[in-house]
């Protein structure tokens, strides 16, 4: 589909990462692409309206998961959990190298796989293997806060979504149907 895939970071600690890799792939899929979007930390007892929607009704897109419990609140404190989780997400990123070496899809979104490596649940290794060997026509987008200036450098394109106001602040939490 694409002569050249490029890589792309969304990145920051403003709200939107996961919104705008979404909206690339529909995009991508609308012109025939077939995209895989692989949620980190999001596991599937989440329900998240942008995995169902397109799950249901958007053909040329695959959403799949890490198949490992995660609490964004309590996972962190956890040392059994993180040692599954990294070691989970390893296995992931090797599966996603071959789809992405044997150009499987023409896009992948790898979701909140910033914030894994911020966090060292995820390795640099593993990422800079993935974006080496990768067919040179497939697209990746990697979302998630924190991108360290190595894996920027790595990038053709990176956005960092910059938090100006949150209505979080005054008290105001996630809503369904536009923070999930």
């Amino acid at each position: 589909m694409f002569e050249k895939g490029l890589v792309q970071i969304y990145t920051g600690n403003g709200k939107g990462k996961t919104t705008a890799a979404f909206g690339l792939a529909l995009r991508a899929a609308g012109h025939g692409a077939k995209v895989l979007i692989y949620q980190f930390l999001k596991p599937a007892n989440l329900e998240l309206g942008e995995r169902g929607f397109m799950n249901a009704h958007c053909e040329g897109v695959t959403v799949r998961w890490l198949d490992e419990p995660w609490d964004m609140f309590k996972s962190m404190e956890d040392d059994e959990q993180i040692a599954r989780v990294r070691k989970t997400i390893h296995l992931s990123l090797q599966e996603l190298e071959t789809a992405a070496h044997e150009r499987y899809y023409d896009v992948i979104v790898l979701d909140e796989i910033v914030f894994c490596l911020n966090q060292n649940l995820a390795s640099m290794d593993d990422i800079k293997q993935l974006i080496k060997n990768r067919d040179r026509s497939v697209e990746l987008v990697l979302t998630g806060r924190g991108a360290s200036e190595e894996l920027i450098d790595m990038a053709d394109l990176v956005t960092e979504m910059r938090l100006v106001k949150h209505p979080y602040d005054n008290g105001i939490g996630a809503r369904k149907g536009i923070e999930y």
